[in-house]
């Protein structure tokens, strides 16, 4: 094989930021496994629907997929919660939000030996046992799919580039009623801007995690400053639907959103709508597969899991949402648009070193985002 264009080889940087690529997985005799039964999923609103992926594994496996969708990891939380871990054999919580449900015993352990993590690029599923997916020895959590919280932005507005942008452009004056916000992530993507401008320092927001007390000097410091320019505040949202809606009906022209955001808006509305990493960093995040600990149909659940991990599967997922699969060899399916996508978000190797990987949540963290994001939403 030739040398690779400058589209994959962007892909390939992040696994050599984490550690080296790794071939394709070998297909098992499960991937041609031939069950019934059901396995109930329940998945953030934007991953499936019911035609493509999991129509796919129903016709391969005989297993009927029970889909509800959730979204937000607070939904995802409480639903487990009141239900003791039971009702669903599939679920797909973030890394550092994995210390909520180890608290509640609402997750089991993995099966390594019903599943193998050289399925999962291994660089990510190494370093995922740092950011939470191992628990007292364990591991309970498979990384699934990566992305990024950056700016969303309309290009004839701001005419940059990603890595060229910042999260303080959501609050020029000059901007009035056109910033699309999440309140319980802006309060990081505020406290790296006044972090770098040297107006309130917190060690790249990871004094945060420090202690409490530092986690609040932080967020009071974030909260005024967007309470002095609440004006610019155009719409909020809280799931994809309502991020889509804050450009396409809300009359924003730049947002901090999920990856999936801008890359969907740039693909199906506009060339113009486009999405990048601020100069202070995009927010890294990982979703996982996890299994609950009172899940009913165990055999169903792996044989999805097994399915899901496929380097086809993979690049299909990316190709339907935008997201960036952890399933290993994944890149080599994707398509030339695909391809493109990434190279507009990572331009260069300085913009995915520069991401700033969302840590395990602490508990003092935890309570006061929450303190904080009401307030947010109030302005």
């Amino acid at each position: 094989m030739g040398a690779p264009d400058k589209a994959v080889s962007r892909r390939f940087a992040m696994r050599l930021v984490m550690g080296a690529v790794a071939a394709p997985a070998i297909l098992r005799a499960s991937d041609a496994l031939s069950t019934s039964g059901r396995v109930q999923v329940y998945a953030w609103q934007d991953f499936f629907d019911k035609n493509t992926i999991l129509a796919d594994f129903e016709a391969a496996t005989g297993i009927k997929v029970e889909l509800s969708v959730y979204g937000s990891n607070e939904e995802l939380e409480a639903r487990l919660t009141a239900a003791g871990g039971r009702g669903y054999d599939l679920v797909f919580p973030s890394v550092d939000t994995a210390p909520n449900y180890y608290r509640l015993n609402l997750l089991q352990p993995i099966d390594e030996g019903r599943f193998s993590g050289d399925r999962v690029i291994p660089s990510i599923y190494r370093t995922s046992v740092t950011l939470g997916a191992a628990h007292r020895g364990r591991r309970y959590l498979i990384p699934f799919d990566w992305g990024t919280e950056g700016v969303t932005y309309d290009s004839r507005v701001f005419p940059v580039k990603s890595g060229e942008l910042s999260y303080g452009m959501l609050w020029d004056p000059k901007l009035g009623r056109k910033a699309l916000i999440r309140p319980k992530s802006v309060l990081t993507g505020v406290a790296l801007y006044l972090d770098a401008a040297g107006r309130e320092r917190s060690n790249r927001g990871m004094d945060m995690y420090r202690s409490e007390g530092d986690c609040r000097r932080v967020m009071e410091a974030s909260f005024r400053f967007m309470a002095e320019r609440r004006g610019n505040i155009g719409a909020q949202w809280n799931d994809a639907a309502e991020a889509t809606r804050g450009f396409t009906q809300a009359g924003c022209v730049i947002g901090q959103t999920w990856d999936t955001t801008g890359v969907l808006l740039h693909r199906a509305v506009g060339a113009h709508w486009r999405y990048g990493m601020p100069r202070e960093g995009g927010l890294g995040w990982t979703d996982t597969l996890a299994i609950p600990a009172g899940a009913a149909n165990l055999d169903q659940a792996y044989a999805l899991i097994d399915h899901l991990m496929k380097p086809q599967t993979g690049a299909q997922f990316s190709e339907s949402t935008g997201y960036n699969s952890c399933a290993s060899g994944a890149e080599m399916f994707l398509s030339p648009a695909a391809k493109a996508s990434f190279e507009m978000i990572y331009p260069n190797q300085k913009v995915i070193d520069d991401i700033w990987w969302w840590p395990m949540q602490t508990e003092f963290f935890r309570t006061l985002r929450a303190e904080y994001a009401a307030k947010i939403a109030a302005l």
